[in-house]
């Protein structure tokens, strides 16, 4: 029996959807009618999506209100310390990608083509660093992609396709978006030749992926699987113009200074060039690096020519690394006084605890990425102890690093 009490007649209901406050969490009131929880929550959603379409669009783009490479490189600056070659190359490059995307259709035949970018550099010198600050900055799909699970077509592994399919999904399957996107392919040394000489036999994760790679790179239509995975007959696959999408690879190419260092020696004959090699500069080869040297580590000559801006990353020197610690906007440092801020907690350190975390960084040689492990390692106990303790302020010293490291090193050395 229906209940038309005066009670339920006066109840309060989602102008919306339609149900009384007692059967939803709560009711915002406005002048004429209310909403509820849920209602709002979808609203929102439905705004949230409206806008990206809107306001992601490359069409809305304006070459006046575009970041100049001088203004791209100052907001890199704030993030990585150094690195001001690779700055410069990947500042320009991106510039020149929106320029190329506004270029106007002229009556002069002269269309601006994209050049795909190469950084090499070893391990935790702020490639991959690099290319998740600038897509902070970007007005266009971004994604970073890894190339070693990638497989040549039909082995197990993902397909070279599969780099697309992020970069749509990215772009909300926006494929005219996608089509103008940025991807930058990490750990492009992986899928090196295994040998110096073609293989006869299949190199499924390296040669067979280059040869894969050429037709993204050169710029043509591929078909994208859009949830990724294998093609199947029936899966209905997205087509996707790459002419327009920029590819800038990353990779440590560890060794390639042996063969930087062959091609300078073997170019010394007679008095002239032995004069001119003086000059190099053997603790830093990678500043000599040149396209011939990514041939003989095993790229084949028709990746490296479809990636015709090669820039280096320097390894990181004492001065770079301390400065990594402190100075930029997500130090390593600060992160950590965050943690325990959070907890209530003012973390400071003496000054002589940052040149001992630099030492050990050096003596590891595992770059920036060293620093976080070694800060770790120092730090692992307070964090653990400090939430159960009512204390205001810690201070580390250099004596409190050094046990925490000696402990450390002692308790591998035990289980070894």
């Amino acid at each position: 029996m229906e209940d038309k009490s005066p009670k339920n007649k006066n109840k309060r209901r989602c102008s919306f959807c339609g149900r009384s406050e007692d059967e939803v969490g709560f009711l915002i009131t406005g002048v004429n009618g209310c909403i509820c929880d849920s209602c709002s929550e979808q609203a929102h959603e439905i705004v949230q999506e409206a806008m990206r379409h809107k306001g992601s669009g490359a069409d809305d783009l304006n070459l006046d209100d575009l970041p100049k490479p001088k203004e791209i490189k100052d907001f890199l600056d704030q993030y990585v310390i150094g690195q001001d070659d690779a700055k410069r190359y990947l500042s320009v490059a991106v510039y020149n990608h929106y320029k190329r995307l506004l270029q106007p259709n002229t009556k002069d035949d002269v269309e601006i083509e994209k050049s795909n970018i190469i950084m090499v550099g070893s391990t935790g010198t702020g490639k991959t660093l690099l290319a998740r600050t600038i897509a902070k900055l970007l007005h266009v799909p971004f994604t970073i992609v890894d190339a070693t699970v990638l497989t040549e077509a039909g082995y197990v592994g993902e397909d070279i396709e599969s780099i697309l399919t992020r970069l749509l999904q990215v772009a909300d399957y926006n494929v005219a978006e996608a089509e103008r996107g940025i991807v930058f392919i990490d750990e492009i040394d992986k899928i090196a030749r295994k040998g110096d000489n073609p293989s006869i036999t299949r190199d499924v994760s390296g040669e067979g992926v280059q040869q894969g790679l050429l037709k993204l790179l050169e710029g043509s239509i591929v078909n994208v699987p859009p949830q990724g995975g294998r093609k199947h007959p029936e899966q209905k696959l997205i087509p996707v113009n790459t002419k327009n999408i920029l590819f800038i690879c990353g990779g440590a190419f560890d060794g390639i200074e042996r063969k930087i260092a062959q091609r300078l020696n073997t170019h010394v004959v007679g008095y002239s060039a032995a004069k001119e090699t003086v000059n190099i500069d053997r603790a830093n080869m990678m500043q000599y690096i040149a396209p011939q040297d990514l041939k003989s580590f095993g790229l084949i000559p028709e990746i490296i020519g479809r990636l015709p801006i090669l820039t280096y990353l320097n390894p990181l020197d004492r001065t770079a690394l301390r400065n990594i610690l402190t100075e930029p906007k997500n130090s390593i440092i600060k992160q950590y006084i965050k943690l325990f801020e959070m907890d209530g907690v003012k973390l400071e350190f003496d000054p002589e605890v940052f040149e001992y975390i630099v030492d050990k960084a050096i003596e590891y040689k595992l770059g920036a990425r060293g620093l976080r492990s070694i800060v770790e390692t120092i730090m692992i106990d307070t964090m653990f102890e400090i939430p159960s303790l009512n204390v205001d302020k810690f201070v580390v010293t250099l004596q409190y690093a050094e046990e925490q490291m000696n402990k450390a090193n002692l308790s591998r050395l035990q289980t070894a």
